[in-house]
């Protein structure tokens, strides 16, 4: 079998790259984006920002009190959607094998090319490419893993490229901080330095064991990552398209509140859905049908999304817009489609930290305790709500009407 050639693909601070092609006066100032009132949230910096110790996911009051001449852009979801997708268009284009871990990120598996163009050369064009069609800076890091390939894609930046050689990974990786391996955060990151540990080289001079008894099972992941080990494959992802979910009413209603609440409920598991499968939603769609089995729907476009102060009021006014009063109701339901790969953090640009805690803490609430551990009020009357996962790569449990 053939030596693994595997690419790490990151776009350099994409969102503001995305900004100054559309405004080219942003060139080489510090530029903030996130939200932008005092509670927001840095959600991308530029490198001339970073210069003054601005990081991602810093409150924006701090960032402007380190640097009060940044330029603090709102940001937009929608259009760092498209950039993200022309270029995966042309990777898709290229290359046999890619999985896209986020909008800016990607993986690519070039195993046996080299008998054909050479990984690197190819690798190469692929990146030229990039810059030429979209405009937008990106690097890459090559090796035979994707652990190693992620480390030297930081270290290429910014808009640069590195090949690691087999054979060549542990002494590329020891001088670099243990703050480089990936899944080192920063309570790990602490810990380590606790023991006196700051380099990987001191990491992969400690016996596999040591760091066992230490981390537990992490331990041993950051000692193969350190010693440039990892088999992990690049998986070809295809991704969901749609989640949905409904309620047939045992007896046909017209009681507002019970509608009401039944679609506050799903809508809120529903989201919640995709928040825990790390999706966004770009399309919203409500359906109604009636009890002479007249079915409506009505859909909307939205900025990516997976908020639920953002989409729940969105599916309230198409439920409002498609119901007539005088007709019983059958069947309502709620779609989410144009799904894709993304955490909460693209909605950053006009939230606040407070909204942003508020959800990761009611989602770790539901992690434990289960889907409807915590809910909205208006939501109490929806007694049976599906607690099947979208995401796990299961099919959806056959359930029979739920009632009420």
């Amino acid at each position: 079998m053939s030596e693994r050639s595997i690419i790490h693909m990151d776009l350099d601070t994409f969102f503001v790259s995305c900004e100054r092609l559309k405004d080219s006066r942003l060139v080489g100032k510090p530029v903030l984006i996130g939200g932008t009132s005092d509670r927001g949230v840095v959600a991308s910096c530029s490198y001339e920002a970073r210069a003054f110790g601005i990081h991602s996911a810093m409150p924006m009051r701090m960032a402007k009190q380190l640097c009060p001449e940044a330029i603090v852009l709102r940001g937009n979801a929608g259009i760092y959607t498209k950039f993200s997708e022309s270029v995966t268009e042309v990777i898709k284009e290229m290359v046999p094998l890619y999985e896209k871990t986020s909008i800016d990120e990607f993986y690519i598996d070039l195993t046996g090319m080299d008998r054909f163009f050479g990984c690197h050369q190819l690798a190469t064009e692929l990146r030229q490419r990039i810059i030429k069609e979209t405009g937008l800076p990106i690097s890459f890091g090559l090796s035979i893993n994707k652990t190693v390939s992620k480390i030297a894609t930081g270290e290429a930046k910014p808009n640069n490229q590195i090949k690691i050689d087999k054979g060549t990974e542990k002494p590329f990786l020891s001088p670099l901080s243990v703050k480089k391996i990936p899944m080192v955060g920063e309570v790990t990151y602490k810990s380590l330095c606790d023991l006196g540990i700051k380099k990987i080289k001191t990491v992969q001079e400690m016996p596999i064991e040591m760091m066992s008894r230490v981390f537990g099972k992490n331990g041993i992941s950051i000692w193969k990552k350190a010693n440039g080990i990892d088999h992990s494959p690049v998986v070809q992802y295809h991704e969901r398209k749609s989640i949905s979910t409904e309620r047939t009413f045992d007896k046909d209603t017209t009681d507002v509140r019970k509608l009401e609440s039944i679609i506050v409920a799903m809508t809120e598991n529903l989201i919640y859905q995709l928040r825990r499968g790390n999706k966004l939603t770009a399309c919203v769609t409500f359906k109604i049908r009636y009890s002479d089995f007249q079915t409506y729907t009505l859909q909307r476009r939205i900025p990516y999304s997976s908020a639920d102060h953002k989409i729940i009021p969105l599916v309230k006014e198409l439920y409002k817009s498609l119901y007539k009063r005088r007709l019983l109701v059958r069947l309502i339901g709620v779609k989410f489609s144009h799904l894709v790969e993304g955490g909460y953090q693209i909605d950053l640009f006009d939230d606040n930290d407070k909204i942003i805690n508020l959800y990761q803490a009611m989602d770790k609430m539901r992690e434990r305790y289960g889907d409807r551990a915590v809910i909205r009020a208006t939501g109490m009357e929806a007694k049976s709500i599906s607690r099947w996962n979208p995401f796990t790569g299961e099919p959806p449990p056959l359930l029979p009407n739920r009632r009420r």
